[in-house]
């Protein structure tokens, strides 16, 4: 470990090393330094801290924000990108990077080498300014960076193809001044999943000076957000919920509105099937009649190829997904439709509602997916509308549906199933499975599903579970592998279901922040005392904090009670609490109107200037809010945070 100051001359570093300390059990090590700089005369520079291991072919992590490589060659989506020996400007690609620390959800670089791991860790801001780390490979050597204050290099990143010129911030000292700062150095063994004890440390550490500021209590937050997703998104003829509304009416009416709508993710079945629940929680007949409408509406017309469409628009009827092929349909989007769907069939019979649509819907996709399946498991990412072709396999996007196979399996007869075959054992044959659906070939689809897509967890790299961003790594394929394998170790049981929903519960959490960043007064964000503990950064290339963890926060409750561990339980809490903020409680609230809520919250120099909010309402961020505070309400919230 080396600490130097550029430029060297004027200044002298002081450094005071503690004792390496053992982490636990795993061989991982801490050891906290301590280091005062003295200006000899007038100063203005960088004091940067470095770290060093053998590397021929080195793995990199700083959470939230670079996951090995980052981009995989074959993305059509431009953002930063490792690769040895290249620096290529037009492609964003280069062998070393630095970075703010406010685009890491963790203030953390790690770097895998031949035989071992490690890692470099500090805060967000210190007397020196905002913090930067970054990483460079030396061609057989792998070095690790910490910078007071940061430096973006060799080009900066605003959430475009465009590389910005390299940014630095400038320490300046008077003769005789002086600062000090701290950071820790670890060091690992050579599993990639070490990361994770090192980083619950830290976010364990760093919580009692990041408090959660959830504004209102969750029976509130249902209210309002049930309010605004029928208010603002909900629209008839036909029954839909739009994608965005703009905060900004007075002028445009509703001429600034998205008038489209995905059957889930960003809208759809999901988001009406939480004001469903919340509905017949608060005996809403009028909330109730509405997203059953708009379930009806998604379920009443299939896509030529048998499963649902991707996304409806006003002025064209439903199309495709946002892909690059044409006529692509979106395989996550489709599967957690089909799981909402189903959850949906499930609580509307317990209430004595049949919704015979909804059924037929739910067995067409269900039969199509398990029929395209690949012998080794892999559902595909992207099929073709018409034919059902699947017309890209990369990717891990099939994720989301293997709690939908299990929800399936476990409505049994309402769906018209033979009863599910005992034990979880990989499927025996490669044959399709026999049509119509059974409850066996379900368990063997998810099983199969399971196993397949297990290889991305344990190499620590799950990408492809949104539409907007190709191949990158995302949070959301972090909530999707948490709902998978939670879902297969509830209703499988056995320590190999229970361990990868574990790690990818660990994955996912690399993307939430650990601290509250740190925002200038007169922006909205630093104004309203915006606390970002809990929120997870969107993904490596949208480099904003959102709100999609909410999606699982139920199966992260369950994954707790199930492996023994309440760490996971206080990160659902945490999360909820988060975005208990910017619900608009009334009109006029942050500039919105009563029960609005953005997807974007600008934690740092991406897209727009640090400290700002998207002036648009997204249904998905009001569905995601209330499906958590609904399922909350049911039991799962036993934290007051």
């Amino acid at each position: 470990m080396r600490v130097t100051a550029e430029p060297a001359a004027g200044i002298t570093i002081r450094v005071t090393p503690g004792e390496p300390a053992a982490l636990g059990s795993s061989g991982t090590t801490r050891r906290r330094v301590c280091v005062t700089a003295v200006a000899e005369a007038d100063w203005a520079g960088r004091i940067n801290v470095t770290e060093r291991i053998a590397a021929r072919e080195p793995w990199w992590l700083i959470p939230g924000l670079f996951y090995g490589e980052n981009r995989p060659a074959n993305c059509d989506r431009i953002f930063p990108r490792y690769q040895a020996g290249v620096e290529d400007e037009a492609t964003l690609t280069s062998s070393h990077w630095s970075f703010r620390a406010d685009r890491a959800a963790t203030v953390a670089v790690f770097a895998w080498g031949d035989a071992a791991a490690t890692a470099l860790a500090t805060d967000e801001t210190t007397d020196c300014g905002m913090s930067g780390l970054g990483f460079a490979d030396l061609a057989g050597t792998a070095e690790i960076q910490l910078s007071f204050p940061y430096q973006e290099a060799p080009w900066t990143y605003y959430g475009d193809a465009a590389a910005r010129p390299p940014l630095a911030e400038t320490l300046r000292l008077a003769k005789g001044a002086s600062v000090s700062f701290s950071f820790q150095v670890f060091a690992l063994g050579p599993d990639r999943h070490g990361y994770a004890e090192v980083l619950e440390l830290l976010r364990d550490e760093a919580a009692a000076a990041n408090p959660v500021r959830g504004w209102m209590d969750i029976a509130q937050a249902a209210e309002l957000t049930a309010y605004g997703l029928h208010r603002w998104h909900y629209r008839t003829d036909p029954d839909v919920l739009i994608e965005t509304a703009a905060f900004d009416r007075g002028i445009a009416g509703d001429e600034l509105d998205r008038q489209a709508m995905h059957i889930g993710w960003v809208s759809g079945i999901p988001w009406a099937y939480a004001l469903l629940r919340h509905a017949r929680r608060v005996a809403d007949g009028e909330y109730a009649r509405a997203a059953s409408k708009v379930i009806d509406f998604c379920c009443a017309e299939l896509s030529p190829s048998g499963t649902f469409w991707g996304t409806w628009y006003r002025d064209g009827g439903w199309k495709g997904s946002w892909t690059p092929l044409p006529n692509g349909l979106h395989i996550r989007t489709l599967g957690e439709a089909t799981l909402f769907l189903l959850r949906a069939i499930r609580e509307e019979a317990a209430l004595g509602r049949e919704h015979p649509s909804w059924n037929k819907a739910a067995l067409s996709n269900l039969i199509q997916l398990v029929a395209r399946q690949r012998p080794d498991g892999n559902l595909g990412a992207i099929h073709d509308l018409n034919t059902g072709e699947v017309l890209r396999w990369d990717g891990a996007a099939g994720l989301s549906w293997i709690p939908a196979f299990i929800e399936a399996i476990e409505l049994g007869d309402l769906l018209g199933l033979a009863e599910s075959a005992q034990g979880c054992a990989p499927r025996s044959t490669n044959k399709l499975p026999a049509l119509p659906l059974s409850a066996e070939s379900l368990l063997a689809a998810a099983v199969a599903a399971g196993d397949y897509y297990s290889t991305f967890v344990l190499d620590e790299y799950i990408n492809g579970a949104p539409e907007d961003v190709d191949l990158a790594p995302t949070s959301e394929d972090g909530y999707a592998a948490v709902m998978a394998y939670t879902a297969l170790a509830r209703h499988c049981g056995g320590r190999r279901w229970l361990d990868l929903a574990r790690r990818s519960a660990d994955f996912m959490l690399t993307f939430r922040y650990s601290y509250n960043v740190s925002f200038a007064a007169q922006t909205i964000l630093g104004d309203y005392g915006f606390a970002t503990r809990g929120g997870d950064q969107a993904s490596v290339s949208n480099q904003h904090l959102g709100s999609y963890g909410l999606i699982c926060s139920a199966e992260l409750a369950e994954l707790s009670e199930m492996i023994g561990d309440a760490s996971l339980l206080e990160r659902a809490a945490e999360t909820l609490a988060c975005f208990r903020q910017f619900i608009a409680r009334r009109d006029g609230d942050f500039n919105a109107y009563r029960g609005m809520v953005t997807e974007r919250y600008y934690h740092t120099e991406c897209f727009a200037p640090k400290g700002m909010i998207l002036t648009l309402s997204h249904s998905w961020c009001l569905g995601v809010a209330l499906l958590a505070c609904e399922q909350a309400l049911s039991g799962w919230s036993r934290l007051d945070v």
